[in-house]
């Protein structure tokens, strides 16, 4: 069943029929299948051309993409003991089946033939970058390697994905293991009610009296940033800190070293100087010299601002509370106590205008106003957890763009964070236009007994943001599958994302959705004016953050991890530049830093930063002719959302901007100039 085509609406997945005995033979039969349509593009007795070679190649293996989609977005969002046990059995499984098509030969022969006569073809630019990229999968992934070295690129390949996914599980087991059980009311002076009934709901589900606070954001957030007593959040920040940190079990240290070790001794046998250098010639920046000059060029311009930041919290704090030393569990609370007094402002105040229905549904408008398409919720579509909910997006013709799936509340069996996935990806075959199946994974504050889901603004965002990458993929519109949607360079994937960001702060957009949940009263004008002066708030001192995690990145892959012997001390001396915070011995982030250790984001993290001046150059052309304009919106779909990665996004990027993007428009944006 799961290697057919599904007999569900809109050939969706059927979730609620998959057993979990079923996927590990459905994995072996679906590479068997994709096998048979490598060995018939290999045996076409025809000449390589294009069609029978670098098309059939793109079209293949459909039915392992699409069990690998499911499998593996319920790995992150539904998993269990179980399911991360099959996942180590069939990662070998995967990466072995990529290697056998990297690998071959035969295959490569055929490809090879195509690419050398790519300048008498007449081809469109999506086939052109097809075959670019198709070539490049095979050099890139060790088809010029000598027998020997192939060897051992495999066996770098199998280690890497048991790695990976062990890293993971260790972050998760860490997550789940920890909880502070508090008693003592008075031990939670100043926690904002909403968030004590979700503790004591969390303390009840466990059958404890109390309170109960866990390291899943939204329980750790507003632990950290409104509870008074200071030896408490110190003990949570730090129980944070040292997740995977540990001595037990699920100690990443030893993991992490040999996953930068193994990526950088790939990298060399493919004749890459470092991994950065491999990794980043597929990307907008190109290589690691020009990642380090954008990021310390932006340390050197928010350093400033960050340092006057700092000494205004701890004068603020020294003054509040005689606290003569700021330590990393202060930064929230007092962060928050100092935005309340400039601004008079707090996400207690502005939660009751953000329930989670009517955030979704703005976002639902300004989709609708900016590119024509409608999102009609359904109930017959079968979903992998009550809490999901099932859209069908439709454009103005009422003709079906996507299938969009929302799923927002923590769970045990959910890693933390946000992200977007997709469930079935878009692409034309046969003149048919195949919609993709997209879905946003969230952990926001969950309702209560007594409210709805209020989201905090940063919530809002995150919504936002996430929401911008599914309109990248809904809105594809190309050939090729492995071009479609998100698959873009790294560094440009962000842009669609961060964009969206930008409408959280506009009173215009604000009035269609930011209305108070018991009387529907428009959130009043002063708290949107507060919500865009507070939007720079202590901007400085978030950029030098981000920029910390980036230069840690590099740092693992852009020199020689192999003489790295003590991770923290190596850590430390990354940051050194960056910190503001003394340094807390028993805390590390590289252990449980999944974004470059698990998720795709090695050598990549800098493309956060990268992408906000895309975004901050690209909204800034909205602001000049309105936030809602037509033509603006259509030039953005049309070059942008619906291009995938047709072409070099620098190209798209001009063809929608008329310019190339000027770091000024974030500096500006951010307070930072």
């Amino acid at each position: 069943m799961l290697t057919e085509v599904f007999q569900t609406k809109h050939n969706t997945a059927p979730f609620s029929q998959i057993k979990l005995e079923d996927y590990k033979p459905a994995f072996e039969a679906a590479i068997t299948k994709a096998k048979a349509e490598i060995d018939a593009i290999i045996n076409n007795p025809n000449v390589p051309t294009f069609e029978n070679t670098i098309e059939a190649l793109d079209y293949s293996g459909e039915a392992i993409d699409r069990l690998s989609s499911i499998f593996f977005n319920l790995n992150s969002a539904e998993t269990c003991d179980e399911m991360q046990k099959i996942a180590q059995e069939v990662s070998p499984l995967l990466t072995a089946f990529s290697n056998d098509i990297s690998l071959n030969e035969d295959l490569f022969k055929r490809v090879k033939s195509v690419y050398n006569q790519k300048d008498k073809l007449t081809l469109t630019t999506e086939q052109y970058t097809l075959l670019d990229k198709k070539y490049k999968s095979f050099t890139r992934n060790g088809a010029l390697l000598s027998q020997d070295k192939k060897v051992r690129f495999r066996e770098i390949d199998t280690e890497l994905a048991k790695l990976k996914l062990t890293y993971g599980e260790n972050v998760l087991a860490e997550t789940n293991n920890y909880q502070l059980h508090i008693t003592n009311e008075a031990d939670l002076k100043g926690l904002p009610e909403g968030a004590k009934e979700m503790a004591a709901s969390l303390a009840n589900s466990k059958g404890l009296d109390g309170w109960v606070f866990t390291l899943d954001f939204p329980s750790y957030l507003p632990f950290v940033t409104y509870v008074e007593n200071r030896e408490l959040r110190k003990e949570i920040a730090i129980a944070a800190g040292k997740k995977a940190f540990q001595n037990n079990e699920f100690n990443n240290k030893e993991i992490t070293l040999k996953i930068a070790k193994l990526r950088y001794e790939r990298a060399n046998l493919l004749g890459y100087k470092t991994h950065s250098h491999f990794v980043l010639e597929e990307r907008m920046a190109q290589n690691p010299e020009k990642v380090k000059l954008f990021l310390n060029d932006l340390l050197e311009k928010a350093k400033p601002a960050a340092h006057r930041e700092f000494e205004e919290l701890t004068a603020f704090a020294a003054a509040l509370d005689g606290i003569d030393q700021l330590q990393k569990w202060d930064g929230a609370y007092y962060s928050e106590k100092l935005k309340q007094k400039l601004f008079s402002l707090d996400d207690e105040l502005l939660k009751p205008y953000f329930k989670l229905e009517n955030v979704l549904n703005g976002a639902f408008s300004v989709a609708e106003k900016l590119f024509g398409i409608t999102f009609k919720e359904v109930f017959d579509i079968d979903k992998y957890h009550n809490d999901v909910k099932t859209f069908e997006v439709l454009d103005f013709e009422e003709q079906l763009v996507a299938i969009f799936y929302a799923d927002f509340f923590p769970r045990k069996g959910k890693r933390n964070g946000a992200w977007m996935t997709s469930f079935k990806p878009q692409y034309i075959k046969n003149d048919l236009n195949e919609r993709p199946h997209v879905s946003i994974v969230c952990n926001f504050t969950p309702p209560t007994e007594t409210k709805p889901s209020l989201l905090t603004f940063n919530e809002v965002t995150t919504l936002f943001h996430e929401f911008g990458h599914a309109l990248h993929g809904m809105l594809a519109n190309t050939t090729y599958p492995s071009l479609s949607g998100t698959s873009v360079y790294w560094d440009f994937v962000e842009l669609p994302s961060q964009v969206m960001e930008n409408w959280c702060y506009e009173p215009e957009a604000l009035a269609l959705f930011a209305k108070h949940y018991e009387t529907g009263e428009v959130i009043p004008q002063q708290y949107v004016e507060k919500i865009k002066e507070s939007a720079s708030f202590l901007e400085g001192m978030a950029t030098l953050r981000q920029l910390s995690f980036g230069l840690l990145d590099m740092a693992y892959h852009s020199n020689n991890p192999t003489e790295i012997t003590n991770i923290k001390a190596f850590e430390k001396e990354v940051f050194e530049g960056t910190s503001l915070y003394p340094d807390v011995e028993e805390n590390c982030m590289s252990v449980s830093f999944s974004h470059i250790f698990q998720g795709g984001y090695s050598s990549g993290y800098y493309s956060y930063k990268w992408a906000e001046v895309l975004d901050a150059d690209a909204f800034a052309y909205f602001q000049e002719k309105g936030i809602f304009n037509k033509e603006v919106a259509t030039k953005f779909k049309d070059n942008v959302l619906s291009k995938g990665g047709t072409e070099l996004p620098m190209e798209l990027y001009k063809k929608f901007r008329g310019q190339e993007p000027k770091v000024e428009a974030l500096l500006k944006r951010a307070g930072l100039i």
